[in-house]
């Protein structure tokens, strides 16, 4: 059976499942609840309330397997060039591995190089923290200023909020990344210089928004401490150490990336430096563990056990033969706010793909637009159309057995806690569920009081948010990605389309700069520039 085939199967089950509804599903089988739960480290995985069937499942996986995803999913890990467009290993799997463990990439063992780095962010954090390393005028470092975009920036700042009730070294970490001036200036508007490190994540280190904060960061300390040499305030997370040296920064201060972790995979690499400063090298790597533990479940379940494939393979009968373009994450714990922040990079920039391996197009519609907010917030926001719009949008709820809330009143905290979960849990109910206008509504309402139901949800829970669950969780998404990129037959570890607006804006930079040049701006952009270049 080939892959049409494999698809076409999967095409037949879901023509099977065209007029039933989940209630119905649940009527048909009464033991579907438990049979459709999955655990992997800590998460429970609830795939109960998803519109499909054991046959659907069994034809996804056959799917799976006829995509190549177990031998894809071994090569990754033992370091072949699978990001074939730039001929690349994927190996943000290494970042993890125990000490132990050896995957060899142009005659270096590359988990040598992890924990050789990983030793030397613990070493610093601890000498920050102590008061070893002082700033220009002898003053400790009691705030880190992580400056990076895309990946050096939504993974460690979606981890410092999920993880602050596991600050414990008395550093703040805080998150500057736009260009645009007003994001460094807030941040800077609560911090003195006196005691402020910046930590200059950038691959190439030559990343325009990267820089240009950067400069302005190295002026503002300069200016007001009123000393020239302020390279004690410097760090740098970068694969081009002469260019950070270069900028200004020690090379002991300099940790390395490597071109084989994409921006997108690389929370555990030392572009968690300002995380682990915040909440100390023993977290953090809690944190590696928790990834690890996910890593090893990906790795050896049976793929219709396994819960990365899973999640994966419903996200296609979703997207694919259900036809949802969209899809919600909607965490139940004020922690994980960025977290589909993250997940939109995560997911849209690895599979937002139109061309598949081979440079051709593609011949199946690709990433979701994947999007959310904080429960309880969004009930009071978008969850109309989620219950009665007319797209059926799928939702990952994601949610807690215990908060994280110490600094209140411990019974206050839990009864808040489970009033949250209480709507969490009613929540996945309703959408799938519905309810009938009920018969004491005037028959003038007609339509506006029915929840029409069969909206698909999966629930993902936990007993608490703590470092490890929080590596189990980035772990589970970072597979489901890899695998439904496999699926759909695209390379997930490049972004060509990131690159196009970075020349653009090149150009349009230059004509600001001179408009006496000869121009290749199209002729809606000149009118523009002229408009911000006369008002400006």
């Amino acid at each position: 059976m080939g892959m049409s085939s494999a698809w076409n199967s999967v095409g037949a089950a879901a023509n099977a499942l065209e007029k039933a509804t989940i209630g119905n599903l649940f009527s048909q089988n009464p033991a579907r609840a438990t049979s459709m739960m999955f655990s992997a480290g800590e998460l429970l995985v609830d795939f109960s309330r998803q519109k499909i069937d054991e046959q659907a499942l069994q034809a996804l996986v056959a799917l799976a397997k006829h995509a190549d995803v177990e031998k894809m999913r071994e090569e990754m890990f033992s370091g072949v060039a699978i990001n074939n467009t730039e001929g690349r290993p994927v190996l943000h799997v290494a970042l993890r591995m125990p000490a132990r463990e050896s995957v060899v990439v142009g005659a270096e063992n590359v988990v040598s190089e992890v924990h050789a780095t990983l030793g030397r962010m613990a070493n610093t954090v601890e000498r920050i923290a102590s008061g070893t390393h002082v700033g220009s005028t002898g003053k400790a470092i009691k705030h880190v200023v992580n400056i990076g975009i895309g990946g050096s920036d939504l993974g460690p700042a979606m981890a410092m909020r999920a993880l602050s009730a596991f600050a414990v070294t008395g550093i703040q970490a805080h998150f500057v990344s736009n260009v645009d001036p007003t994001d460094l200036a807030q941040v800077l508007a609560h911090v003195n210089p006196h005691e402020t490190a910046f930590v200059v994540a950038s691959k190439t280190f030559t990343t325009q928004e990267t820089m240009a904060n950067a400069q302005t960061a190295m002026q503002w300390l300069q200016s007001g401490m009123n000393v020239a040499d302020v390279q004690n305030h410097f760090f740098a997370v970068t694969a081009r150490v002469d260019a950070a040296v270069q900028f200004g920064v020690l090379a002991e201060n300099v940790f390395p990336m490597w071109d084989w972790v994409g921006g997108r995979f690389s929370l555990g690499s030392a572009i968690g430096f300002s995380l682990m400063c915040s909440i100390g090298a023993q977290h953090f790597t809690d944190m590696l563990l928790g990834m690890r533990e996910m890593d090893e479940h990906f790795y050896s379940a049976e793929l219709q056990e396994n819960v990365p494939v899973l999640l994966a393979l419903v996200g296609i009968w979703n997207r694919n033969f259900l036809g949802s373009a969209s899809q919600a994450v909607i965490p139940y714990l004020q922690e994980l706010a960025r977290f589909p922040a993250y997940l939109q990079q995560l997911e849209m920039e690895s599979n937002g793909k139109r061309a598949n391996r081979d440079g051709e197009l593609a011949q199946h519609a690709t990433s979701p637009v994947v999007w959310g907010e904080p429960g309880t917030n969004g009930q009071h926001a978008f969850f109309q159309l989620l219950h009665q719009g007319t797209d059926a949008i799928p939702v990952d709820f994601i949610g807690a057995a215990r908060t994280t809330a110490t600094a209140l009143n411990a019974q206050s905290a839990r009864d808040q806690h489970r009033k949250l979960m209480a709507n969490m849990f009613a929540q996945a109910s309703a959408l799938a569920f519905g309810s009938p206008a009920s018969t004491d509504v005037p028959a003038a309402q007609g339509e506006h009081r029915v929840f029409p139901g069969n909206r698909p949800s999966t629930t993902i829970v936990f007993n608490e948010l703590n470092p490890r669950v929080l590596g189990q969780l980035v772990s589970l998404y970072e597979h489901k990605t890899f695998v439904q990129g496999c699926i759909w037959g695209v390379n997930s570890f490049d972004q060509w389309g990131v690159e196009l607006g970075k020349v653009l804006a090149g150009d349009v930079l230059a004509h600001m700069a001179n408009t006496s040049l000869e121009t290749t701006l199209d002729h809606s952009t000149r009118v523009l520039v002229e408009w911000f270049l006369n008002n400006s």
